[in-house]
């Protein structure tokens, strides 16, 4: 029997209020969805598109809500009536390894065994969900060598900045959580600059954009911003799904932008180049550099608390830990840490907002016409079947893009620089 102390009872409410917003977020973005076609929104989606878009949201969220409650669940009984924590440490310490092959085991089994329950939730959203709603391309063989990377991947790198994150915690004293900061950082840097290059293509081919009119239009356009990029690739989404994007990722002479072939394919060209450019408009309004600052302060802000919470002997009596370790302390944070990290997502998620509002502000100054960036998110909304009422709360709680409807109001009352 777990012993509810306040550390027990704090994460005990801050796993269910994280729940229960999200749930309650769920129900009234269920309790909005109109199959009939509002007056006000004619012409953005034709009516049938509308009402299929609503259906798959209606599907979306009792899969989300399923979800969530199962991994609550899954936590709860592990936790609560398997006091599983402690057995698993007892277990692993009998093997007799140094405390950081302990906590590498430890973390690892935990992780693998959370993937593997996570596993038949996402075989039920990409092969029945998607599939009812035409977007699954995945085969099941791309489908098992997706999950196989990913989890190499994940057990490879998170196994090494774990490893040194243990071993800073282990050997450096009070000043620890400083080092890891600086590591995560380092580590974070290293990776935004090679995953274009080295990460990116274990699961998609990246194919140079072939010389031809939408390569001119593209290159004319980032050279009137005067943004220096030539790499321009085109991604093979389409043998995963038909949804489009297109993207830019990495930094200095390894960034590169990314055209999904089913953009290149639906889209005209002057709406492919006004999508770029609302992606430009990020970085010229440093949006990129300010979401890493931010990212790097609130590391720096849970490193630091990290190294004080882990030397309560409560927060382990919570978990009827009968040993402590920087291992299971580190685990026991995150769950203790989530009601401060539910409200600076939601914060999060607000600046992003008014970030999409400012990158498509930039992209209607610079191409002259805020109608091919209207028309190609119109189309990125229908072929993707995009919500176009969800409820308020729910926006304010999930949504790092404004709603459509409110980002066409916004570029309407936008006025093209170059045509002032």
């Amino acid at each position: 029997m777990v012993n509810m102390n306040a550390f027990a009872i704090i994460i005990l409410i801050a796993l269910v209020v994280d729940v229960l917003v999200h749930l309650i977020g769920n129900l009234l973005n269920f309790g909005a969805i109109n199959l009939d076609l509002p007056s006000t929104l004619q012409g953005l989606y034709p009516p049938d598109v509308y009402r299929k878009s609503q259906e798959y949201l209606r599907a979306n969220m009792k899969y989300s809500t399923i979800t969530i409650c199962s991994q609550l669940a899954l936590l709860l009984v592990f936790w609560l009536l398997l006091n599983g924590f402690n057995w698993l440490d007892q277990v692993v310490r009998s093997w007799n390894f140094t405390p950081l092959v302990n906590g590498l085991f430890y973390i690892g089994i935990l992780f693998l065994v959370y993937n593997l329950f996570m596993l038949p939730f996402s075989i039920y959203r990409t092969f029945v969900l998607e599939a009812r709603f035409g977007f699954n391309k995945t085969t099941r063989h791309t489908f098992v060598l997706d999950w196989v990377k990913w989890l190499v991947l994940e057990v490879v790198l998170g196994g090494l900045v774990m490893a040194g994150v243990l071993a800073l915690f282990e050997g450096t004293g009070v000043l620890a959580w400083l080092y890891c900061w600086l590591m995560v950082v380092a580590v974070t840097l290293i990776l935004q600059y090679i995953m274009p290059t080295w990460i990116m293509p274990l699961f998609n081919k990246f194919k140079p954009l072939e010389e031809g009119e939408l390569k001119e239009a593209i290159l004319n356009y980032l050279s009137s911003v005067k943004f220096p990029i030539k790499n321009i690739y085109v991604v093979n989404a389409s043998r995963r799904s038909t949804k489009m994007n297109a993207y830019f990722t990495g930094f200095g002479k390894n960034k590169i932008i990314a055209l999904y072939d089913t953009l290149i394919k639906n889209l005209s060209v002057q709406q492919i180049v006004a999508v770029l450019a609302h992606e430009v408009g990020h970085y010229k309004k440093k949006h990129v550099i300010q979401g890493m600052i931010m990212s790097v302060i609130q590391d720096c802000f849970i490193f630091f608390l990290i190294s004080i919470f882990i030397n309560y002997p409560e927060l382990y009596i919570a978990f009827n830990m009968t040993e402590q370790s920087i291992y299971a302390g580190l685990l026991f944070f995150v769950l203790l840490f989530m009601p401060i990290q539910l409200v600076i997502s939601i914060l999060m998620h607000a600046l992003s907002r008014k970030h999409e509002y400012d990158a498509d502000r930039f992209a209607v100054e610079t191409t002259e016409d805020p109608h091919h960036h209207i028309e190609a998110l119109k189309k990125l909304n229908t072929r993707n079947l995009g919500n176009l009422t969800p409820h308020p709360f729910f926006v304010i709680i999930a949504y790092t893009h404004p709603p459509l409807l409110q980002r066409i109001q916004a570029m309407e009352k936008v006025k093209p620089k170059k045509a002032t």
